[in-house]
């Protein structure tokens, strides 16, 4: 490349240009990955121009090797110049970023805000504005960025589509990628072709002895960078020269040592400020000249540099070092000695008086042995970090801190706090080795307690074994006796999780209750509702209803605590209860930017409203947690929210995608693959073979949840199942199976406490039943309180038809059969409804064909924002509860008017029946 040429990139300049090109239409985000000196910074330099020059805001950062533990370090770098744009952001938005600046002091009595708010803030901030000009957010070096600003990069980058946002990022191969952003768009550099390589060689270094050129061509592989350095190094002769061109290193280290070999020529105290310089997290030239000058122990000017810059090695910016190259950066710290890069370290924490984190950081790399108060200075930052919302950085920090532990206890408590972080981030590898390191120290009650509880979270096993059990049962009441009761219900509730996972036996069951109960906390304790609900979901189930019953009346539980109690709702059938927890529990979740849990108390709100066919409530909250499932890299979760969405769509007789997602969940659930995902999935499976009409498939996929030899069997989720059961069973064989098998679940739950459990039973019983005895059962069915339940008493409604009809009452048979038909149209049940229509006739009646609902015609991500649009929300405020940017909320507004026949926001509520 020779000044704005850029010789042989057609292609990917095409590429580049289309990026900056589309932004006043729309936005996109582009990841140019490729070796060192490839010409990934030459890119996006073109990239800047052409932006500059149509008008466009162009935002730069460059990651730093050393920064990376600094938190937002790369995102201030890229919005450093908006910050006056931050008090017109909502104040929970405003705050959050300004804490994650650390232009604002956190409150530790107050939450650390979430990285989603910190990230929905920047999306607010640079779509603001946008609106005023295109925005360009160019990146370089993005392999050096600290963790929570690529995660904030990644965040915008699946969300730039509505906004004229565009986002360059470069990187080295192999060492950037979108976090939580897989799917976007990638450019990879390969070497230039002899031609252009020629065409550059020209235009940088004309007049090279044949010789020499040919040595160049081959040793440079096409690499731009080499094709212009190494004729500069050859020139300059010497052994440096000679090892550059080595064909027995690679092309990075030959680049380096090419580098390196200038530095030698350097007078000492340009080498110094250089290494300071690589060693510096920010590369301000009077705190680097300070450094140089109390290292050196006489005063060091900025002249030193001269000879630097003269060499091509370094530039200066105002007050800033800037190396030419990364690769001059490692070449100076790889020619230092370990003494003086300690030292460089030492001088810099020396001189950063009144910078806490970044002293910290310097001090632990100018120490090379334990040091019990580096290390507490260590666990500040951290503790700082966590207040700012970069737990990824207070991580790093109390891995650091650990290392440089003298006191045993302070290593098993940073152990300990490193690996709940990891958990956090949903860095499961990391938080397993650090509590492998735990498990081999001296650990008290207390510690083993927790190390127990952090392996639970770690979810890389289903062992519900006896022994298992007994270990957290036993470890729980040592804790309880140790003087942490609430630590102790956290293990209960746990172990009351593997049991509902698989059951163990009622004995070992009932004990995990027990222990639980002795325990000196509250009934209404929402971990003890959710371990009686979870261990004994039938046997408590009367003491479950009447705690969650009570608690919905008094009110005043926390978001968390919604959480827990609706997902213990559901695992005692009592969806009918869980929803107005879970509904709860979704909007704070949402303003509070928890989106992990987030994802999986939606996927609990989607599985209830199946039950009432609540399409509003269950296709969005269904199609939200995938989002962000997928997002949050939670593949247990993931799965969860497609066996919702399958089951909705079986319900709706889009059977092709129902079929679709329950593979979907099925193969890729493999590797979390815990008896509950796999009863769902048989379930799920099941109610397609009904709205299909297939009832021997379905009654084969169904079974499995009662044949205990399978891995789909689930005692817990078969008063379920046993509705799907029974409406399958059509042979001989099959109904007597399934008699069985309603008999074993009548004989242990007893009449139920749970309506669900209540309904699913009488509707098995009658549709099970002989000739002689069915129109009793029907009739005790019918008795029962299905006023939560529509499904079902219109399914019970069709089976009562569907006899009589076949008893030859056809009169009679009638009139269930209407309600049924009209109950599953109104429900937009399309396969049952069919069915109905169809009995319908055999007893002949006809029936009109069913029209489309106005919902019908909405994607889930369109039916939640007309849903938020009709309550009155505006763009920004639906923005702030999706996690979307306004233009983006405005864009499917746009889609959806046309698509229900209408030009306001005010007609929504009609078109959307919710008046």
């Amino acid at each position: 490349m020779s000044g704005s040429k850029l010789f042989g990139r057609d292609e990917e300049l095409a590429t580049v240009d289309a990026v900056v090109d589309g932004l006043p239409e729309r936005g996109s985000a582009l990841l140019i990955q490729g070796a060192p000196g490839i010409g990934k910074s030459a890119l996006l330099d073109h990239a800047v121009t052409r932006a500059r020059n149509s008008g466009f805001t162009v935002l730069k950062a460059s990651g730093v090797q050393a920064e990376t533990h600094l938190p937002f370090a790369g995102l201030h770098q890229l919005t450093h110049t908006m910050t006056d744009r931050v008090s017109r952001l909502p104040p929970v938005q405003a705050d959050a970023l300004l804490g994650a600046f650390g232009m604002a002091e956190p409150s530790f009595d107050a939450a650390a805000p979430q990285f989603f708010m910190i990230a929905l803030a920047t999306l607010s901030l640079l779509g603001e504005a946008s609106a005023e000009a295109p925005v360009l957010l160019v990146v370089d070096d993005s392999q050096w960025l600290d963790r929570p600003t690529l995660d904030v990069l990644g965040f915008l980058a699946r969300r730039v589509g509505a906004e004229p946002l565009g986002l360059l990022l470069a990187g080295q191969e192999g060492r950037t990628a979108w976090p939580g952003a897989p799917d976007l768009p990638e450019l990879h550099l390969k070497p230039l072709q002899p031609t252009a390589a020629d065409a550059l060689l020209d235009a940088r270094n004309p007049g090279l002895a044949p010789a020499v050129r040919r040595l160049v061509a081959d040793m440079s592989a096409g690499n731009p960078l080499a094709l212009i350095e190494l004729p500069i190094t050859l020139r300059a002769g010497g052994v440096a020269a000679e090892s550059a061109v080595s064909p027995a290193l690679p092309l990075t280290t030959r680049l380096e040592r090419a580098f390196a070999s200038r530095l030698a020529d350097l007078p000492s105290d340009a080498r110094q400020v250089l290494l300071l310089t690589a060693a510096d997290d920010d590369g301000a030239l009077p705190e680097v000249l300070t450094a140089a000058s109390a290292l050196a122990g006489t005063e060091i000017s900025a002249r030193s540099l001269e000879p630097a810059i003269a060499a091509g090695l370094v530039s200066v910016d105002g007050f800033r070092i800037g190396f030419s190259h990364p690769l001059v950066r490692s070449a100076v710290l790889g020619s230092a000695t370990l003494a003086d890069r300690l030292a460089a370290h030492g001088a810099l924490a020396h001189t950063l008086h009144g910078q806490p984190d970044r002293q910290a950081w310097h001090r632990a790399a100018a120490i090379g042995r334990p040091d019990e108060a580096v290390a507490r200075q260590l666990d500040q930052v951290a503790r700082r970090a966590s207040g700012r919302g970069a737990a990824a950085v207070a991580l790093t920090a109390l891995e650091r801190a650990t290392a440089l532990s003298e006191v045993p206890s302070g290593r098993v408590a940073r152990l300990l706090g490193a690996a709940e972080l990891g958990l956090e981030l949903g860095r499961t590898d990391r938080a397993a080795s650090l509590l492998h390191q735990a498990d081999q120290l001296e650990l008290g009650v207390l510690e083993r307690a927790r190390l127990l509880q952090l392996r639970e979270g770690l979810g890389l096993d289903i062992d519900t074994s006896t022994p298992r059990l007994h270990l957290l049962i036993t470890t729980a009441e040592r804790a309880a006796e140790a003087g942490d009761p609430e630590l102790a219900l956290r293990l209960l509730r746990s172990a009351a999780r593997r049991c509902w996972w698989s059951d163990p036996g009622r004995e070992l069951r009932e004990h995990v209750v027990a222990a639980a109960e002795r325990l000196p906390v509250s009934e209404l304790h929402p971990d003890l509702v959710y371990t009686l609900a979870a261990a004994t979901p039938v046997e408590r189930a009367a003491t479950v209803l009447d705690r969650l019953e009570r608690l919905e009346r008094q009110g005043g539980y926390d978001i968390q605590a919604a959480a827990t109690l609706g997902t213990a709702a559901t695992m005692a059938n009592a969806y009918d209860r869980a929803t107005g927890f879970l509904r709860h529990a979704a909007a704070g979740l949402r303003g509070q930017g928890r989106l992990g849990l987030l994802a999986q108390t939606l996927v609990s709100l989607a599985l209830s409203a199946v039950h009432t066919v609540d399409w509003e409530t269950g296709v969005p909250a269904a199609a939200e947690a995938m989002r962000l499932a997928e997002e949050n890299a939670q593949p247990r979760w993931l799965t969860g929210a497609r066996i919702a969405k399958a089951q909705f769509a079986a319900l709706h007789g889009d059977l092709e995608t129902a079929l679709a997602v329950i593979g979907e969940a099925e193969g890729r659930g493999l590797s979390v693959a815990h008896p509950s995902n796999l009863a769902f999935i048989q379930i799920t499976r099941g109610l397609i073979g009904l709205a299909a009409g297939d009832h021997a498939e379905a009654f084969h996929c169904v079974w499995r949840v009662f044949d205990p030899v399978d891995p789909a069997y689930h005692p817990f989720l078969q008063t379920i199942a046993i509705a799907e059961l029974a409406e399958a069973a059509t042979g001989d064989d099959q109904r007597a199976m399934a008699k069985a098998a309603l008999h074993r679940l009548v004989t242990s739950t007893g009449a139920g406490e749970a309506q669900l459990t209540r309904i699913n039973l009488g509707f098995a019983q009658a549709l099970l039943a002989d000739d002689a005895h069915a129109e009793e059962h029907f009739r005790s069915a019918f008795d029962l309180d299905m006023s939560r339940a529509p499904f079902a008493r219109a399914r019970l409604m069709l089976a009562h038809g569907a006899w009589l009809r076949r008893r030859r009452r056809v009169m009679e048979a009638r009139t269930p059969l209407r309600i049924a038909r009209e109950s599953f149209a109104s429900l937009g049940v399309e396969p049952w409804r069919e069915r109905a229509c169809q009995e319908l006739r055999s007893a002949g009646e006809g029936s009109k064909r069913q029209s489309r609902s106005d919902w019908d015609l909405l994607t889930p991500q369109e039916l939640q924002i007309a849903q938020l649009a009709a309550d009155g929300l505006s763009n920004k405020e639906i923005g702030q509860q999706l996690y979307l940017s306004p233009r983006t909320v405005g864009a499917h507004l746009y889609r959806i008017f046309p698509k229900l026949g209408i030009t306001s926001r005010g007609q929504l509520r009609d078109k959307l029946g919710m008046n």
